[in-house]
């Protein structure tokens, strides 16, 4: 498999448009607490929050569609419900998290301004970024991501070898669950469903028609973007893990992260890490906010007006929400995420596999179970966790948030055994 120059340039550039303000604070945090098992905990923050949303970009090089082909086969009508739901969540909870991020890590410390203003014209420059559609594969691909890249890695790189203090013990009684479930908070697994048809629309502009060699650039891309997440995930989560007995008391993400960054390069590390906050934040928010304004433009028969008013109305919740501080925005996204986790995971596995193993029934039955035994953990987030105790304890799973998964495979291989049964009669 050859990797050029275009595949490395895709691949920086979808890799930007994944790694944003979750992206940079959550690792740290998780290592910072699971001590001594930061391994077990990256392997399960690795499902998550890379090999999943890995296969998100294999599927979208499979369909080459829109995001609407990820459900088509549940029906129309829930695909367009599903694709509504995830844009809603993108444009209104990671989107201006990376505004908050931005301001908490990069602006105030420095300026000691407000978030209002922060916000404002941090979205008036996405706005400028999403209005120049043609050209972001190139900006995002060339240029900045590879700064992101190289800030992050003289972070790890100089932590790991600088610090020699032990490891202390973890707290964790399930390290492998709780790397998953944080993994969530990436928002990385909708990010593939959503960047990815960036990608795609990014490649038809730019004349590349070529079903096959589309395909190819795509999956090589996405391969090149999974590397350097995984590579940096693992070094953030050991680089977290190492420092777990410099702090005192019940350290932040964002003062984590602050302090990790002046304990491995010094005064100058307050400006570095600025500057990586800025550029991971940034890249994100024109991510959603153009594969946002994408989807809205090919639903109203491909008007540019239609881009126009969902690029302004993306950003303009941006800076709405983006006033919030960070902290407040993690905690709202759990019950969106509870909700629509499950369902984006499945979708991403049925459409990677073969499509004889998942036929329209198939579909809907898998997505529906899903669906009803991921209830539970939505209610659980809504604060109803004594209503629902009883049910948690009876399913498989359950009580690691995780009750759909096996109903969910199950279906599917009952599903399968009764339509081979079938044509066999």
């Amino acid at each position: 498999m050859r990797f050029n120059k275009e595949t490395f340039v895709a691949g920086f550039a979808l890799f930007s448009m994944f790694f944003g303000a979750g992206n940079l604070m959550l690792p740290p945090l998780l290592g910072f607490k699971a001590g001594d098992l930061w391994l077990q905990v990256t392997l399960g923050f690795a499902v998550s929050a890379v090999i999943i949303p890995l296969l998100g970009i294999f599927a979208h090089a499979k369909l080459q569609g829109t995001m609407l082909d990820f459900a088509k086969k549940v029906s129309p009508t829930f695909s367009l419900v599903y694709c509504l739901l995830v844009y809603i969540i993108s444009i209104t909870l990671p989107s201006p998290r990376t505004a908050s991020v931005t301001h908490e890590m990069a602006i105030q410390p420095f300026f000691g301004t407000n978030a209002w203003l922060t916000s404002t014209i941090y979205f008036a420059l996405v706005l400028l970024f999403v209005l120049n559609r043609s050209k972001i594969l190139g900006l995002l691909g060339k240029f900045l991501s590879p700064i992101i890249f190289i800030v992050v890695i003289s972070i790890i790189s100089i932590g790991i070898f600088s610090m020699q203090a032990p490891i202390s013990p973890t707290d964790f009684q399930t390290p492998v669950i709780n790397g998953l479930l944080e993994g969530y908070q990436t928002f990385d697994a909708i990010g593939a469903v959503v960047v990815g048809g960036v990608i795609i629309i990014s490649l038809k502009i730019k004349g590349k028609e070529d079903f096959k060699e589309n395909q190819k650039l795509i999956i090589k891309s996405g391969i090149v973007a999974g590397v350097g997440l995984l590579l940096i995930y693992t070094g953030m989560i050991y680089t977290g893990a190492m420092f777990n007995t410099q702090f005192e008391g019940n350290v932040s993400r964002t003062e984590l992260l602050s302090g990790i960054s002046l304990k491995t390069l010094g005064n100058i590390g307050s400006v570095f890490l600025s500057v990586l906050v800025g550029l991971a934040c940034f890249t994100t928010a024109v991510g959603i906010v153009t594969g946002t304004a994408d989807f809205m433009k090919g639903v109203f028969g491909n008007s540019q007006k239609v881009y126009l008013i969902t690029a302004i109305i993306g950003c303009l919740l941006g800076v709405l929400m983006g006033q919030f501080d960070v902290h407040y925005i993690i905690e709202v996204a759990i019950p969106a995420l509870m909700f629509i986790y499950p369902i984006t995971i499945i979708l991403i596995l049925l459409n990677v596999l073969p499509d004889k193993l998942t036929t329209p029934i198939v579909f809907r039955a898998v997505v529906i179970v899903t669906i009803l035994f991921s209830i539970p953990d939505f209610l659980g987030s809504l604060g109803m966790q004594e209503f629902i105790s009883p049910v948690l304890d009876i399913l498989p799973l359950g009580r690691y948030n995780l009750g759909w998964l096996l109903p969910g495979l199950i279906t599917f291989i009952l599903m399968n055994l009764f339509l081979l049964l079938r044509q066999e009669k």
